[in-house]
């Protein structure tokens, strides 16, 4: 495989997101055709490569930027405002390799291998976490040397075109009972095939296919955790303090977009009491929203530890900002009119593409859910 080098010139010094700022409008002129296509957004991870941004995550003395997960937050929030699909899609690689970043930095095995090749080679990692979360689906047996897994995994963003998947598969332990196990395995590998299906409403250049696994081997060494089942357990709540303010952040960024569009197509309406207040709304809510999200943030801290409050506070933030979005792309159709309702319009899409934020865990319903039992002392 091709080893790609490191970014130069003014490229080489610019931090990630004034990266993804210059190369956004560029990305934005296939928005479009790959959500009328449901194409996945090939030229903007060109971009991304090539600014080296796919390696943002990665630790400086392993040949990237040593980003923080409140820098990967911001980048991928500057991302959305020129295409939903590819922030979204390149957000569940960066959340992979920030975590594996977290494992490095505790010298956990497999962690450094894995950041070189991303610095070295620009591998995309894909993640089944979204749709995997507590109760996994699939399931693992136990052979000599490893284990042997089956299942089918949705939801996995870019999977067409990813290099390693990490997973989880459930494994019945005649010792401990039902267990989780996370794995990494190598896209390529013999019995993985991924499906033509992802045709949705929006984040449509996602490619966020189905990966079946049929009796796939994955050696021991490759196991990176064996959690218990239908708990959030300590890696579970770094994984989540660490992913979820990045995908947050994407979704944040689109109904930023939306905003800016609507001020936009307010023109002559400019003076009407009625759009005033739309306007006003709008602004209110995304500043609220944005706050939700700093807070979640400085929770988590630039190396988390595991902790269910900080989870908490990071879905409250993701729950907020869900709201808020959906509200904002919805008055933002309203303000732009008729032209906000035909494709190709950038309000047309965000208010397509905010819907997704309700398919992540938690579910905004889930949070509350969750907020009240722990304010309770209830068990969930």
């Amino acid at each position: 495989m091709t080893t790609l080098t490191q970014p130069t010139g003014a490229t080489a010094t610019s931090t990630p997101l004034a990266r993804a700022a210059e190369l956004g409008p560029r990305i934005a002129a296939h928005a479009s055709r790959h959500d009328l296509d449901g194409s996945f957004v090939a030229e903007a991870y060109d971009e991304l490569r090539a600014s080296g941004l796919l390696r943002a995550a990665v630790p400086v003395e392993l040949g990237g930027d040593g980003a923080t997960i409140a820098e990967l937050t911001a980048l991928q929030r500057e991302l959305a405002h020129h295409c939903g699909s590819t922030a979204l899609a390149s957000a569940m690689h960066q959340h992979v390799v920030a975590f594996t970043a977290w494992r490095y930095r505790r010298g956990l095995p497999g962690a450094e291998a894995t950041l070189r090749r991303v610095a070295e080679e620009q591998i995309l990692l894909v993640s089944t976490g979204g749709g995997d979360y507590t109760h996994p689906h699939g399931d693992a047996v136990r052979v000599e040397g490893g284990y042997r897994v089956t299942g089918r995994k949705r939801f996995a963003s870019q999977s067409s075109h990813g290099a390693v998947m990490s997973t989880m598969f459930c494994l019945d332990d005649p010792d401990q009972g039902r267990r989780v196990l996370n794995m990494a395995i190598p896209i390529a590998t013999s019995g993985v095939a991924v499906a033509d299906n992802w045709d949705t409403l929006g984040m449509r250049g996602t490619a966020s296919n189905d990966i079946d696994l049929v009796d796939v081997f994955v050696p021991e060494e490759k196991v990176l955790a064996n959690r218990p089942w239908g708990v959030l357990d300590a890696p579970l709540q770094v994984i989540s303090s660490i992913a979820f303010p990045i995908v947050t952040g994407v979704y944040l960024g689109i109904a930023e977009a939306a905003y800016a569009a609507a001020v936009s197509a307010a023109g002559r309406r400019s003076g009407d009491p009625s759009t005033q207040r739309q306007i006003g709304v709008m602004r209110g809510r995304l500043q609220v929203a944005g706050w939700a999200l700093d807070g979640a943030l400085a929770a988590v801290g630039e190396d988390p530890t595991p902790s269910y409050d900080t989870v908490l506070a990071v879905m409250a933030a993701k729950a907020e900002v869900a709201r808020a979005g959906i509200e904002v792309c919805d008055l933002a159709m309203e303000v732009a009119g008729g032209p906000a309702f035909f494709r190709g319009s950038v309000i047309e899409r965000a208010y397509r593409d905010i819907r997704a934020v309700k398919f992540h865990p938690f579910t905004p319903e889930d949070t509350l859910l969750a907020l009240g039992r722990d304010a309770l002392g209830v068990e969930g």
